[in-house]
């Protein structure tokens, strides 16, 4: 089992978790990672501004990103 970690960014906030994900594999770890970012982007999009971008990585045990999803708001045009 290897030990994974979430990072979030979102403007002026930034920060990793202090506590490690166990996990058996890369596809298992983004299969975790993709749960707990479906847990919040709904609240995260309400208040997303416009031109601004959120986003989370899953890093490996040395603090390396491995996976990044990101919810990006645009003015197009």
């Amino acid at each position: 089992m290897s030990l994974y970690f979430f990072r979030i960014d979102h403007g002026r906030y930034a920060g990793a978790s202090d506590q490690p994900y166990e996990c058996d594999s890369h596809d298992a770890a983004w299969r975790e990672m993709t749960a707990v970012c479906a847990n919040l982007v709904s609240s995260i999009s309400r208040c997303l501004k416009q031109n601004a971008d959120w986003q989370m990585e899953l890093l490996d045990e040395a603090k390396k990103p491995i996976f990044r999803i990101r919810l990006v708001g645009e003015s197009v045009g």
